[in-house]
């Protein structure tokens, strides 16, 4: 990562403390403007009541790790999730899991992203659509 990336993702760790990401306990591996990943060590509490990765888990990491990738691309504006679209492949018990995501299409004021799921051999598990709009709101940053 270059070192506007990474000042980029050190104002993202302030800004996750407390967060629900922070809970998930995700770590962003790639950030740029065409590409991003995250994995997860799989705990306990990521797990449903039957022994597997919730559905919730991995929703959260694809609709993030798509918004990442949406922020790249436009690192001067706030982006939103308007749409998300999964598909459950294979389920995931333990190890770590790998999602990543890229850009599909951008105009105007939207982005659409394609991410997936892998876990720690390399087996797809889940893989989903975002569509994110530009939005002028900027937070609490």
């Amino acid at each position: 990562m270059d070192n506007q990336a990474s000042a980029f993702i050190k104002r993202l760790e302030q800004a996750a403390r407390g967060s629900f990401w922070e809970h998930i306990g995700a770590r962003i591996d790639t950030f740029a403007p065409d590409r991003a990943a995250v994995s997860l060590s799989i705990q306990p509490h990521h797990l449903n009541l039957i022994g597997i990765v919730h559905g919730g888990v991995h929703a959260t990491l694809l609709d993030s790790v798509m918004g990442l990738v949406a922020m790249a691309a436009k690192p001067n504006e706030s982006v939103v999730t308007t749409n998300l679209n999964l598909h459950y492949m294979a389920p995931i018990a333990k190890g770590e899991m790998k999602v990543t995501a890229e850009i599909v299409h951008s105009s105007g004021r939207m982005i659409t992203t394609q991410g997936h799921v892998y876990n720690e051999e390399g087996q797809l598990c889940a893989f989903g659509t975002g569509t994110f709009r530009i939005v002028e709101w900027r937070g609490t940053q």
